[in-house]
Parts: C-alpha cells; structure tokens; sequence
C-alpha cells in the first residue's frame, strides 16, 4: 500500500514538475492512466521480486530489489507512452523521474519506520543488563544490533570502546565509541554499565587477560564472542556470547581447517573408536558422526561411560545398540571377535591409562594397557582387514623420562612397526594436555580455588602445552587423511603456559585469591615439555599445525618381552629400553593382510 502510495504521489510530482506546476497543461487523463499502470505493474513485479519475503525488510538486498523494480516500471511506462497513438499521454521524461522519485519515497518510508522501531526498543535501558561492548568492527557491530533486535532485551548496549583512532565518534545503530581500553572505568561509571563484552572474535590472549582484569577493577562482569561461526543461533539472538574461559587467557583459540575437505574418507565407512568413554574418544565420536560415517562402533570397557556417549549422539542412550561394544583391549580373543563382528574400515585408538603419577606408582599396567594393550589391538587389525589406524598419543613420549612417556613411546614405535610391516597408513598422533579433559590440572585447580585452596602446584616455572578438546580432535582427524605408514604427526599446540601462571589465571577468572603451595616435582616429570624429541625434525609438508616425523619401528618379541608383574624398577627400566633401542624392521613371512592392502615399505633407515 505505501509503495502503490509512493507512486501516486512521485508520477504527480514528476509531472507537475515537468509543467512548471501549471496543473492545467497536464494531460490528466493521461496522468491518471499512466499512474495506475505504474501501480499495477509495481505490484505485479513487487509479488515477484519483492513482497514474498525473500530479502529481510528494509535491507541493502531488499532496496536493490525495489530498484529493479521501480526503473522496470519505469521503463514500460516509457514504452507506453513512445507507442500511445496520437497525442502522448505524458512527456518521455516523466517516467523515469516518476521511478527515481518513488524509489526515494520507499526508501524514505523504510528508513523511518526502522527508525521508530529502533527507538521503541531503545527507549528505556532500566531493568536491563547495561553492556559495553568493546570493539566498534564487524564483531562489534553484530553484537550491537543483536542487542537492540533481542525480543527478551537481556542486553542493552550503553556505550563502544575501541582503540582506533579513526572510530573516535563513530556510532553504530545509534550507540557511540566513547573510548578507548584507557577510558574503560570512567566510561563504566558515567554510563553506568554493569558489563563488559569483548567483540573481537580473534582477541588475543594478552587482550582478553587486560580488558578482565580492567574490567574487575571497574566491577564489571565479562563475556567474550567467539569465533564468528559460532556467534549467533539461527534467529540472531546472542547464542554464542558467554563468559570468558581459561582458553580465553591462556590464548588457545580453536583453530579452523578444512574438515569437510579431508575427513571424506570416513563417510561411508565402518569406523571404530576405542576408548570412546575418554574425554578425546566421546569428542572424536562426536566429530566422526558428522561424517555420515556407515557405522560407528564405539568400544569402551566402562558401561557408565558409553552410555554418556551414546546419549550425546542420539539423545536415548538405551545402550541396546550393536555398535556398542563393552570391551577391553587387554582381551586380545575379545579384540578378536569385536573386529570379526564389527569390521572396522578405521580406527581411531583413544584407549589408554594416562595419570603419570599412577603409572609411576604401578608400571605394569601401563604395560599391560598402553603397549600389550595396543599391540593386542594392532594385531585384530591386522587379520580383519582394517585400512587406517590412528593411535592417539601424548607430548611425553618426546624423548620420555616417565612410565607414561614411555609406554606411549613404545606404542607410537609398535604401531609404526605395524604399518611398515603391513604398507599400510597406520601412524600416531601426538599432542599434549587438553583442556577440559578428566583429570586435568585446570580442573583440579578450578577444584582447589573453589574450595578455598590451597592450589597445589609441583613447580610455578614448569611449563605445559595445551589445547581445547574439539581442536585436538579436529586435527586428530585431519591427521588420520594425510598420515603416512609409521609416522608420528605432532598436532601444533601455540605457546607452553607455565603452571604458575596457569593458577593465577584460574584465579583470576574465578575472581578470588586462594593460597598457592609448591609440592616439588614428582618422580617423571619434566619441567619443560617438548613437542618433538631431540633427533626428530619439524618438517609440515600437507598441513600448517601438523608436523610429520618417523618413527623406528620396534620388534613386537621385544615388547613382549617385558614382564608387567615384576617389580616397578625392572619393568620401567624394559619399557625405557624398548623406548629407547635403534629401529629394528621386522617382515612377516606370511604377512597377516591381504596383498591387495599393500605391500611393506622398506625404504629408508629400516630396511
């Protein structure tokens, strides 16, 4: 109706204006005629192009459209009156002006109405959250008419911060950079807010940690955007904003790749994952079934665990599913008849003991788990056929000191041993602590501060690498696509956070100071972790994140020989040598995979 409006009123006025307004000169039957053919045909393509809710009202695509539109019309007018017999019902000009005038008129109405609506739901910030946000971008920008576009109103935006000098009296949808991080307290106080949002999805860490603590200071509350993927849910309310995370100040940001692009050899496929109870196998369950995958089979010795698993995938949890398989990896007839049963295309290996502190304690089960365990495992691989073997393991085995760092070494070594024996891409994947996950420090500290302390730490200068548990994933799986027969890929993993740093942002973020205390370092542990051991060289031929090393393989008798049920000294003086012994590549006779899987690889230093 205001559009067919606007075109009454711009052919009266594209027509008056022609005539000097000398309402007598015009031709008004012709006038008349003229404006109800632009009405009708305005419509007519409006239904089309326009008014069916393709475009969101009063966006830059919907004006473009009424644009479109209105010089149409125009245009047919314009042939109208070129091919009307005898006298012209109008000049050649008119309809053209005719056009430009009622775009403007639309656009005018758009504009206002958006205006009123706008200020309807500015009138009153009382009642409401009072929100800074800093960060005039993109990000910025969003959040802002997010806020004013929120029917709940949880957030009222009072005021932008920014640093830039060139954004000093921007505005955006009305609200106005009144600072800079310099002027956050006393913006704080003449605006009255009562909280921060950080809207700079890729803020660093040093940013995040200053704006918190400036933000403490100033007795605001923190929220922080993430990645913009994640930002908003489907209706545009604020989804993704929430409070800042201890991944937030220690700079581990969850880093984007090209899933879609390499995981493709998991659709369609028969897909297994041990350990799939574990913090890293739920997740890789997760990320896996996003594949499509033919079947996922998710083994696990702990019932409680799978089930947890199985709810976050399909929301029942009946556990009454064949491809949920209670078993242990010890139990090489059960590994037997689980493959036979399930038949697997790939495997993801998340299963293993992981506590250094305990598997110092009792070596023998860090034998029997991580290394007979695996080797167990790789051999039901091996006579069932599986194409791909992902083992997943740990920064300590780097030049290891411990039964842990051992033990992953000695596995890393006998899954190489596997692949180069059967020319198959069986190969590990290392990475260190993950946030998140059971039983890591984070959580034991978050644990101790919420008690009221004391934080125990082994020594404030140790340092740690950390990384979110989708990102290992994600790159677990990536991995798993360009991994070759016996290598290690060693997933990137930023900066090491030192562990008395790690506290004091736990701290932090809890907004209270508990006391620390230093224990002293427990028998294997390194004060500095490493990615890579000292003779292995970064080399990243596919993928940025992903360093690609070798691993010598390790004769299987030799891990056998091992005894898990002799004393703790002699066993972790057999794992460190078998961690530790030159390459030995050891060929079957009558290798256990068909040979149409490949034939053994034996160039290089293990031939």
């Amino acid at each position: 109706m205001v559009d067919a409006i606007a075109w009454v009123a711009a052919m009266c006025l594209a027509a008056g204006a022609r005539y000097d307004f000398a309402v007598s000169d015009v031709h008004r039957a012709g006038l008349v005629g003229m404006t109800v053919l632009g009405v009708v045909l305005h419509l007519l393509l409006g239904r089309v192009l326009v008014y069916r809710g393709r475009y969101r009202y009063g966006s830059y695509d919907e004006l473009t459209a009424l644009a479109a539109v209105a010089f149409g019309v125009g245009t047919l007018q314009l042939f109208v009156v070129l091919l009307a017999p005898g006298r012209r019902p109008l000049p050649g000009s008119v309809p053209y002006v005719a056009a430009a005038l009622a775009f403007v008129f639309m656009i005018a109405f758009r504009w206002l109405d958006r205006r009123v609506a706008d200020r309807r739901r500015r009138t009153d910030a009382e009642g409401h959250r009072r929100a800074l946000v800093f960060g005039a971008g993109d990000g910025g920008r969003m959040v802002v008419q997010a806020m004013l576009r929120d029917a709940q109103r949880a957030f009222v935006p009072v005021g932008l911060l920014d640093d830039h000098p060139r954004k000093k009296f921007l505005r955006l949808d009305g609200v106005r950079v009144l600072g800079g991080r310099a002027d956050l307290a006393e913006v704080a106080a003449r605006t009255r807010a009562d909280l921060l949002v950080i809207a700079v999805p890729s803020a660093d860490a040093p940013l995040v940690r200053e704006l918190s603590a400036a933000a403490q200071d100033a007795s605001l509350a923190v929220k922080v955007l993430p990645p913009t993927r994640d930002m908003f849910d489907s209706t545009g309310a604020l989804a993704g904003l929430r409070d800042v995370r201890l991944a937030d100040l220690i700079g581990r940001h969850q880093i984007s790749t090209d899933m879609a692009g390499i995981a493709g050899y998991l659709t369609g496929r028969r897909v297994m994952v041990t350990g799939a109870g574990g913090s890293i196998g739920s997740e890789l369950c997760r990320q896996i079934a996003s594949f499509a995958p033919e079947a996922l089979i998710m083994l696990d010795r702990d019932e409680s665990s799978l089930q947890a698993v199985q709810l976050s995938l399909d929301g029942r949890g009946l556990l009454d599913d064949d491809n949920v398989v209670l078993a242990d990896i010890r139990d090489g007839k059960r590994m037997d008849t689980a493959l036979a049963t399930s038949r697997p295309d790939v495997v993801f290996h998340a299963a293993a003991l992981k506590h250094l502190p305990l598997l110092e304690a009792y070596p023998g089960e860090a034998v029997l788990t991580n290394v007979l365990g695996t080797q167990t495992l790789l051999d039901a691989c091996a006579r069932h056929g599986v194409e791909r073997f992902v083992h997943v393991s740990t920064d300590k085995a780097a030049d290891p000191v411990s039964v842990l760092g051992y033990s992953k070494r000695v596995a890393e070594r006998l899954t190489a041993q596997a692949g180069r024996r059967h020319g198959l891409p069986y190969m590990s994947v290392r990475f260190g602590n993950v946030l998140g996950s059971r039983g890591s420090v984070l959580g034991t500290f978050a644990q101790q501060v919420e008690a009221g302390g004391p934080v125990t730490v082994t020594d404030p200068r140790a340092t740690r690498y950390f990384m979110s548990i989708p990102e290992a994933v994600e790159l677990v799986v990536q991995a798993g696509a360009i991994g070759s027969a016996g290598e290690v890929l060693v997933l990137d993993m930023g900066a090491p956070v030192t562990v008395g740093e790690l506290a004091e942002r736990v701290m932090g973020l809890a907004g209270r100071r508990v006391e620390m205390v230093v224990t002293g370092m427990r028998p294997g542990e390194k004060l500095v972790e490493d990615r890579l051991g000292a003779a292995e060289v970064d080399r990243r031929p596919v993928h940025p994140l992903i360093t690609h090393v070798d691993a010598p393989p390790l004769d299987v008798a030799a891990a056998h020989a091992i005894d898990p049920t002799g004393p703790a000294e002699t066993v972790i003086a057999q794992l460190r040598e078998c961690a530790i012994r030159p390459g030995t590549l050891v060929l079957d006779p009558e290798p256990a995979v068909a040979a149409t899987a490949g034939t053994a690889r034996q160039d290089g230093p293990w031939r």
